[in-house]
């Protein structure tokens, strides 16, 4: 027979005093009746001392007793200070396991709780679960209709609510709990937890702020979020309807902010919580029929957990979930790309293809759409080590839970990412000095301030169709944007070197545009000039002529940076350049924004704001760790090495494909153009794959150019789907 359905004890308090002086020679105490669901509780006040004594119900397993006695024992062990009720002594009488336990002082609470007190609380139930999470014993397998996992049992019970409206409500919450909750639940991270840390089972200081912990009666192994539930649904009872939610969401953040959900956990939260609720009212209005002289105390919560009960109902259990931080569903691509224009107008960069990619999550080389569609994204440089690397991720959210801040206080991410940066450079570069910054643009931006202020000058050359940034300065230096007709006097642009043109005429003819050079900006995988593949003695000339002209040379590694080359971190090592500034950004952190200018300290001493750049996000300990993490990813997956040999191999399938249309293929690493004899083919090949969900863009100034740069984890299966995927679209 169930606990719950055995006859509770009946001792009187006079009853309860005698027990504790036999028990535990607390003689000459009174006794004070404090409450119990199927058991009974007392204050004793005696000469001895106070204290609590718990008469349990002859239907209790001694087992689980012990279960309860030993979890508390363990939760304390592991964390002292949990205010947790200690226990002082365990005993039999007569028929009756009875325990004895620490006084703990306090008051009752409920939804008067502010905001405060609601995240304090939901802190200190965190804090619990952290401390039983190491727990164990073989009866807190127990069977107990309170576990949430028993929801569907409740039907049996339904009878006993005479209200037929009501009775339904909770019908459909019963419903849905089978139908999205029981499917799922053993996915959810489950351990020993308390089972009912509401707020009858805690006592509050003069603060409002959880002073003890009481009545492990309901303890057993369940899932952590429906432990959770069973706190929140207790938070929000008696509250304004218009405040649940709010509420609602001030505890998960307090509950978060130590044990972090996981999203599965938010999307069944809102069910769990309305399954405590029918929970709460269908064994009440059971055992009140049952008992009822302890009907008081059984039906305590029911006007409250109704009144929540029938809101969330009224509102609709999806509405609930999100409520509560369920996902939203998908929303239709075309309403999407509608808000999308209409939100921002056409100041951002249209969508690549004439059908929009609607993307909800990435995963290594792949893309997925809502409903679970897969891209193989052979486009995007900045996912350098793969959509949501776990290395990259894990760094950023460990890091966003202890610090994040700026760069005028002390702390050791900034400090070691620029010491790991500068390791990474050739020696012969000299290179000693990172400023971090947060995007390729503002990193350009510098490079080219310290540029101007250390020569004097305000010329500057590029390619003829680079790309380096969007900031008012270093627009002038991205002739791939500017507009038709537009040309800064003080920007001269060269044929791209790899184009066949000879450079020093190009560099002689640029030099003779301009009053004074101060930079020489160079992409090093000329990725918008169509991709080219220069020679060792071209760039060379290159930076020999800036500073024969008395210009610095900014090797620009946004897009040519962290191994995309194939031969070295940076595609200038490869040519046996040294640089006078190095730029770094797109990939830097996989997605999340941070970049780096690396120069000499002889530079920045000519630099007439030498020592008073500063950029508010550069450098913060998120985006830090973030870069540091990128790092290590490239050097324990070898992903150096890997993208030369993928790269190798998918032009050389390319190229043996003997399409017609191809006019070149060329790159180096995991950074391949495929020049073809239009712009027309190209944009029609472009959408081709994009209906084969293969990713991939143009470029070139005639924007005639295939455009591939997969993530550095992708793979020769990868990069044969992408090949077998181009020959039938140029076919």
């Amino acid at each position: 027979m169930s606990v719950l359905e055995t006859q509770p004890p009946a001792f009187t308090p006079d009853g309860a005093a005698e027990v504790a002086a036999k028990a535990f020679g607390l003689a000459g105490g009174a006794a004070t009746d404090l409450g119990s669901e199927r058991d009974q509780t007392f204050l004793i006040e005696s000469p001895a001392g106070d204290a609590v004594l718990k008469i349990s119900n002859t239907g209790e397993d001694p087992a689980v007793l012990d279960l309860e006695h030993e979890a508390i024992l363990h939760a304390l062990r592991v964390d002292p200070e949990l205010p947790i009720a200690r226990p002082l002594g365990r005993s039999v009488h007569g028929d009756h396991q009875v325990r004895l336990f620490e006084r703990l002082h306090g008051r009752k609470g409920g939804p008067e709780l502010d905001d405060d007190a609601v995240r304090a609380y939901a802190q200190t139930h965190a804090r619990l679960n952290l401390a039983l999470r190491s727990f164990f014993h073989p009866a807190a397998g127990r069977e107990l209709l309170w576990d949430l996992a028993r929801t569907p049992q409740l039907r049996p019970l339904l009878p006993s609510i005479a209200d037929e409206r009501r009775r339904a409500l909770v019908e459909r919450a019963i419903d849905r709990f089978e139908e999205r909750v029981a499917p799922a639940w053993p996915r959810l991270r489950a351990q020993v937890v308390h089972g009912d840390l509401n707020t009858d089972n805690v006592l509050l200081d003069e603060r409002h702020r959880i002073a003890g912990i009481v009545d492990f009666g309901d303890c057993s192994h369940s899932a952590q979020a429906a432990d959770f539930a069973v706190a929140l649904a207790s938070l929000l009872r008696g509250r304004p309807v218009e405040d649940v939610f709010r509420v609602g969401r001030i505890a998960v953040d307090g509950y978060a902010s130590r044990i972090p959900f996981e999203q599965l956990e938010l999307d069944l939260l809102g069910d769990l919580v309305a399954a405590r609720l029918a929970m709460i009212v269908a064994i009440s209005a059971w055992r009140s029929a049952r008992y009822p002289e302890n009907a008081a105390y059984i039906q305590a919560w029911d006007d409250d957990s109704w009144t929540l009960l029938e809101h969330f109902d009224a509102l609709g259990a999806d509405a609930v979930a999100r409520e509560l931080g369920a996902a939203a569903p998908a929303v239709p691509t075309r309403e999407l790309a509608a808000r999308r224009d209409r939100a921002v107008g056409g100041i951002l960069t249209g969508l690549t293809y004439a059908e929009p990619v609607h993307l909800a999550r990435g995963e290594g080389v792949w893309l997925l759409g809502p409903g679970g569609e897969r891209f193989l994204d052979s486009y995007n440089n900045v996912p350098v080590v793969g959509h949501c690397h776990p290395r990259v991720t894990e760094a950023v959210v460990r890091q966003t839970r202890a610090l994040n801040t700026h760069a005028r206080y002390l702390y050791e991410p900034l400090v070691e990412l620029a010491e790991r940066l500068l390791a990474t450079m050739p020696a012969e570069a000299a290179l000693d000095t990172v400023m971090l910054v947060n995007s390729g643009s503002e990193a350009n931006d510098v490079a080219w301030r310290i540029a101007v202020g250390a020569t004097g000058n305000r010329g500057a050359i590029v390619t003829e169709h680079a790309y380096h940034g969007v900031t008012d300065a270093i627009a002038d230096l991205s002739p791939e944007e500017w507009p038709h007709g537009f040309r800064p006097a003080s920007v001269a642009t060269i044929a791209p070197p790899g184009s066949g043109a000879d450079v020093a005429v190009e560099l002689d003819r640029a030099l003779g545009e301009l009053d004074g050079l101060a930079v020489t900006m160079i992409d090093g995988a000329f990725t918008s000039d169509g991709v080219r593949v220069a020679t060792r003695d071209e760039m060379a000339a290159l930076v020999r002529r800036t500073h024969d002209a008395g210009g610095l040379f900014v090797a620009d590694e946004v897009q040519a940076g962290h191994g995309r080359t194939g031969e070295h971190l940076w595609s200038f090592a490869a040519h046996g350049l040294v640089p006078d500034l190095v730029t770094l950004g797109k990939p830097m952190g996989n997605g999340y924004p941070v970049a780096a200018v690396v120069t000499r300290r002889e530079i920045l001493d000519r630099f007439a704001f030498a020592g008073t750049v500063f950029s508010t996000f550069g450098g913060n300990p998120v985006a830090a760790r973030a870069a540091l993490a990128v790092l290590d990813a490239i050097e324990d997956e070898r992903l150096v090495v890997r993208a030369a040999a993928v790269g190798a191999r998918l032009r050389e399938r390319i190229a043996a494909l003997g399409a017609p249309g191809v006019v070149e293929v060329r790159g180096r690493g995991q950074i391949t153009g495929v020049e073809l004899e239009s712009p027309e083919l190209a944009e029609r090949v472009v959408n081709r794959l994009r209906e084969e969900r293969i990713l991939i863009g143009r470029t070139g100034r005639r924007d005639d150019t295939l455009k591939i740069r997969p993530p550095l984890v992708s793979g020769d299966e990868h990069a044969d789907l992408l090949v077998d995927a181009l020959a039938r679209a140029l076919a």
